[in-house]
């Protein structure tokens, strides 16, 4: 092998004045530092002229100088500088000179570097440092290190006026188009007039914090974008609205932001909305700043800016649920069932059972369940025939049955206390959450758990039977139109797994495309079927695996002759797989059916009791489908619902 040449060495530079000059300047930093208590600060150069990692290993040098000479007050200072004064006035004039040529020299306590400013320049050097960052600035190597020290939070610019995120925010939401962009351009100006960088140095910066949003969403460190949203401001830069994302994504992952004098996500998402269309994420970190503030009116507002234009969509349930809770926690029930009437009839509001519990528990501690209670204000406007009393409660409880089928135990825990504090020296049995047994006085309020007989479905503490809940004709129709619907993406998504595995031998798209079909002609097969209708659908898979990690088909027969000496007739919907002799069951495991077995399941299908999924084909959306079939030929218009509390035991 032949050895390559070694590059030749680069000839080396000669020293002139200002090189000099600049050497004097770091021998006094370094020596004042050395000799200053902790709490001094010092005089440094300015960004470009010396690089980040000299100016650290300068800070390093500064402190063991100070711990060599023990130094510790400004008294030992001034002893120090009486033992050497030619040496000291003579670098001080060097740098007084230097001084008057750059106005960019500044006061740096480098003791009192926060820890946001810190991580941030930890962070740039990390990421200057990358090949792929350097890749993308291979054209421009001594613009990134200007670009990389203007950057940096410590050397901040005395001249340069101060700002903040408001000085770019258009007067009113319905502001002149391009103000924010403008505003931030006359910025950068400012800022390059004063700087002296360029505007390709400029626009390098810019990137350099988008790199900075990556580099900490990959760390999950959101401390370093603290103070590159300070860099972002003062330089009058303008970030993609993927970089501002980033951003708001990283900085929700800080646990102390509460502890935090200014709200930065919320500046984020202000400037965001300000350059680009909002989202639901910066609507949602909006209305948090606003409630955090207490500001529930200026939160409500933001949302009427919104709700009847083409950003309506962006109402949810978290975007909406802080300020009614803030509603709640202020005792405005008005406020509170006016947004609480605008989020259930608000389709994209999704209501969970702690809002409910938190809402209807602030009604009950505010007295307005009372039977002289006064009346809700602006209630009536909404449509409530009563606006207080019990019959406020079962309008309010009535609609929460409507979404919430359970409540949690932090729910039940909320609306024991919301009524336990609105009915002090009343009778009411929600002074604890022990199940109660027996029945209550006809005047007494019930706000506690009870222990329902699982035969009759009462309530033993006011004699009331649970709701059955059963689907009505068209929500059967609604729900089987809508399987259908969901069979071609679902036999998709399932078809697309199996190739990915080879699985598939053909193309998977044909594949969705005929399991579609499939299914469609199971539904019409249901539909005209002759005969005695199903009364039940069986999970055939479901039930054959519970309790064995396997196939159990005699434990899947037992449950067809419960359900038929109960007067049912059952079908078993059952993969074609499972009605072999030897199939896989996972990975590395073989399951081999006994005669027995295949023949139990010979007379099922033989029965009529059996329909079997070819392969390819989601099983669950067959049973499912038949469900809610209305089987019209073998029922012949008759209806095949069972009564509630039937003698015969059914089940509805």
């Amino acid at each position: 092998m032949k050895r390559q040449a070694s590059k030749p060495k680069p000839p080396k530079r000669m020293l002139s004045s200002s090189h000099l000059e600049r050497a004097v300047v770091r021998r006094f930093t370094f020596f004042l530092a050395s000799v200053c208590p902790l709490t001094t600060t010092c005089l440094v150069p300015s960004p470009s002229f010396i690089p980040s990692h000299r100016y650290r290993s300068g800070i390093d040098r500064c402190q063991q100088q100070r711990r060599r000479f023990g130094v510790a007050s400004l008294h030992d200072m001034q002893g120090l500088m009486q033992t050497q004064p030619s040496s000291l006035c003579a670098e001080t004039d060097t740098h007084m000179a230097m001084d008057e040529k750059n106005e960019n020299i500044n006061l740096l306590d480098t003791n009192n570097m926060s820890v946001n400013q810190t991580a941030f320049v930890d962070a740039i050097e990390e990421i200057v440092a990358k090949r792929n960052v350097l890749r993308d600035f291979r054209k421009s190597d001594q613009d990134l290190e200007q670009t990389k020290q203007s950057l940096i939070g410590m050397f901040s610019i005395s001249n340069l006026p101060p700002c903040s995120v408001s000085d770019f925010l258009p007067p009113s939401t319905n502001g002149v188009k391009g103000y924010t962009k403008q505003k931030l351009q006359e910025r950068r100006e400012l800022y390059l007039d004063k700087t002296n960088l360029t505007l390709d140095q400029h626009k390098l910066g810019t990137v350099l914090l988008a790199h900075l949003a990556d580099h900490c969403a990959k760390t999950s460190n959101p401390k370093p974008l603290y103070a590159a949203w300070d860099n972002i401001l003062s330089a009058g830069m303008t970030p993609l609205s993927r970089t501002l994302s980033t951003y708001l994504y990283v900085l929700s992952l800080d646990g102390d932001v509460d502890s935090e004098e200014r709200d930065i996500a919320a500046e984020v998402a202000m400037l965001h909305d300000a350059l680009y269309e909002p989202t639901e994420k910066t609507v949602s970190l909006l209305v948090k700043s606003l409630v955090a503030r207490g500001d529930a009116a200026g939160a409500e507002a933001l949302l009427d800016g919104i709700a009847d234009g083409s950003l309506s969509e962006l109402l949810r349930h978290r975007t909406t649920s802080p300020i009614l809770q803030l509603h709640c926690e202020n005792g405005d029930i008005g406020s509170a069932l006016r947004l609480y009437h605008r989020m259930r009839t608000t389709s994209r509001v999704k209501m969970d059972d702690l809002t409910y519990s938190n809402f209807i528990a602030a009604v009950a501690e505010n007295g307005y369940f009372l039977p002289n209670s006064k009346d809700v204000e602006g209630g009536k406007d909404l449509g409530y025939e009563s606006v207080s009393g019990p019959k406020l409660l079962d309008a309010l409880i009535a609609e929460m049955a409507q979404d919430v089928l359970d409540i949690s135990e932090e729910s039940a825990q909320i609306l024991q206390k919301g009524f336990a504090l609105g009915f002090q020296g009343m009778e009411c049995a929600a002074n604890s959450l022990d199940p109660l047994t027996s029945l209550c006085g006809n005047e007494a309020m019930v706000a506690n758990r009870v222990a329902v007989d699982h035969d009759t479905g009462k309530c033993p503490a006011t004699n009331a039977t649970l709701r059955l809940i059963v689907l009505e004709p068209e929500q059967r129709v609604h729900v089987h139109d809508t399987l259908l619907e969901m069979a071609r993406a679902k036999s998709m998504d399932y078809t697309a797994k199996l190739a990915a595995k080879g699985r598939v031998t053909h193309d998977h798209v044909e594949k969705a495309e005929l399991a579609t079909k499939i299914l469609k002609d199971f539904s019409d097969w249901l539909d005209c079927r002759e005969g005695r209708p199903y009364t039940a659908i069986v999970d055939g898979a479901n039930v054959a695996y519970f309790g064995w990690g396997k196939v159990n088909v005699h434990q899947l027969n037992l449950m067809v002759e419960a359900l038929k000496k109960q007067g049912e007739d059952p079908l078993v919907v059952f993969p074609q797989k499972y009605t072999r002799r030897k199939f896989h069951l996972r990975q590395g495991m073989m399951q081999v059916l006994q005669d027995e077995e295949l023949e139990i399941l010979d007379k099922l299908k033989e029965n009529d009791q059996m329909y079997v999924v070819p392969p390819m084909c989601l099983d669950d959306m067959y049973w499912m489908l038949a469900s809610v079939s209305n089987q019209t030929s073998s029922t012949n218009g008759l209806s095949i619902d069972v009564a509630k509390n039937n003698e015969e035991g059914r089940f509805p």
